[in-house]
């Protein structure tokens, strides 16, 4: 498998546990789990692609892991910014209340 699709999947795989840790008080354990759970899928992801552990993949996936993190990050900010609805630490269901809040709106 090609590394970049690999980045790419690790990539939005961090999005919805980058959202998770920041609503979360900082180093308490629901932001250590935000940044530590996707770390198994990330090493499975290697073996099943057969990447290995060679050093030149380092850079591309660790940036990859921390670049969906901030992007989920800043989608908690935007929706927190930019909506009337509560939100939770669930991207999921956020992105599911701001899309039936914005349908009562228009109906």
């Amino acid at each position: 498998m090609n590394i970049w699709l690999v980045a790419l999947m690790i990539f939005v795989f961090n999005i919805p546990f980058g959202y998770w840790r920041s609503n979360v008080r900082k180093f308490s354990l629901q932001w250590v789990l935000a940044v530590h759970l996707p770390v198994p899928f990330v090493i499975a992801l290697r073996f099943a692609s057969g990447l290995g552990f060679e050093f030149i993949t380092y850079p591309i996936l660790v940036g990859a892991f921390f670049s969906g993190q901030y992007l989920g990050s800043m989608i908690h900010s935007w929706v927190e910014k930019n909506t009337e609805v509560n939100i939770s630490s669930c991207l999921v269901m956020d992105l599911v209340r701001v899309n039936s809040a914005g349908d009562k709106r228009k109906g």
